[in-house]
């Protein structure tokens, strides 16, 4: 659980605790691949490009980086360490097939950490992108409908987008410092922020381990080793009410959760940016919240929306609770996140 119940942690100051428009005046989250830096990564993933090439196998060392790998290693500082998040702009995708993008993509991770499974199916690769289902269902995930997501984290250490093709409109990505909203709270309503920092069940929307229950039950808000963490889904933490022996959401459960949402979705915090064709964007779910507007696709299936998604567990990452191994499966760096049921195969799907 958390170090303390009685106490508030203290503010929290430095890089991870953002302001939104402050950010987009700067613009620094944005960084731009070089000519030299692009050639790279076309002359590994094309070198690995062929029938027999399994996707999930590849590594650092079979995916060599010269020139931008020590990069991605600043990178990935900065997003663990630092201001949480950074918009990598823009790999050549329109040139590539689908297999040359997906082992560029997962190349690159390869230098940030390792591949975990996003779903009960074992797939490493996620194709974020509108199935023409709905939320309503409490077996899909919002991902894979055109809805606005709302601010939340996956279940891993780092996630990051490549942008295939965005939408026709709409379809806007946004990030918000969980940090930030700690802070924000810690000064407006403390009694409300106390609150989340008591456990809290989320579904798990049908996705079990093999002896777990079919939800988890982590703090939105944890303090451990003096890091703040957060973990958050709304929708999910609404939809475990349907399970036998989870009580309804108390007043001030739900009073601190909709102050929770109104500082993630103030224009003053959060930060908006339109992904462009070959865009990667790296998170830290455990300091920022992301979000996507909901959007208006292409008619032609050829021009949709599309994302591909890599859960990724850094070796270097930071300390978590004992509880996270309650989503996380374990706490141990490097070894931790995604989900995995009884007798999952990692796979690396080129199709959603």
């Amino acid at each position: 659980m958390t170090e303390t119940r009685l106490h508030l942690p203290p503010e929290i100051q430095g890089p991870s605790a953002w302001y939104g428009p402050e950010l987009a005046s700067r613009g620094n989250w944005l960084e731009f691949l070089s000519p030299a830096e692009i050639e790279e990564v076309e002359y590994a993933a094309k070198g690995l490009d062929s029938e027999s090439t399994d996707i999930v196998g590849i590594r650092r060392e079979h995916f060599p980086l010269p020139t931008l790998g020590p990069r991605l290693k600043s990178l990935l500082d900065e997003v663990l360490n630092g201001r949480g998040f950074v918009l990598l702009r823009a790999l050549p995708v329109e040139r590539w097939t689908m297999q040359q993008a997906a082992i560029a993509f997962f190349g690159i991770g390869s230098h940030l950490g390792a591949a975990r499974s996003q779903n009960a199916r074992g797939h490493v690769l996620g194709h974020v992108k509108d199935l023409g289902r709905s939320s309503e269902d409490p077996e899909v995930r919002i991902y894979q409908t055109h809805e606005r997501q709302t601010y939340h984290t996956d279940s891993s250490d780092i996630v990051c987008l490549l942008c295939l093709r965005p939408a026709r409109a709409g379809g806007l990505s946004s990030v918000v410092s969980s940090v930030t909203i700690f802070n924000e709270m810690r000064r407006r309503r403390p009694d409300l922020l106390k609150v989340l920092f008591e456990p809290i069940e989320t579904d798990r929307r049908g996705e079990v381990p093999q002896g777990r229950k079919p939800y988890f039950n982590i703090p939105v808000f944890s303090w451990y080793e003096g890091l703040l963490s957060a973990i958050y889904q709304r929708q999910y933490i609404e939809s475990a009410r349907r399970f036998e022996g989870v009580p309804a959401l108390t007043s001030a459960q739900i009073e601190a959760l909709d102050l929770f949402d109104s500082l993630a979705n103030d224009p003053a915090l959060h930060l908006l940016m339109a992904f462009q064709p070959g865009d990667i964007q790296i998170v830290h779910n455990h300091t920022i919240l992301h979000d996507r507007t909901a959007f208006e696709d292409w008619p032609d299936p050829e021009r949709k929306r599309h994302l591909l998604r890599l859960w990724l567990a850094p070796e270097n990452a930071r300390p978590l609770p004992p509880v996270f191994s309650e989503r996380f499966g374990s706490v141990i760096p490097g070894e931790r996140g995604g989900v995995l049921v009884s007798d999952t195969r990692l796979s690396a799907p080129l199709e959603p």
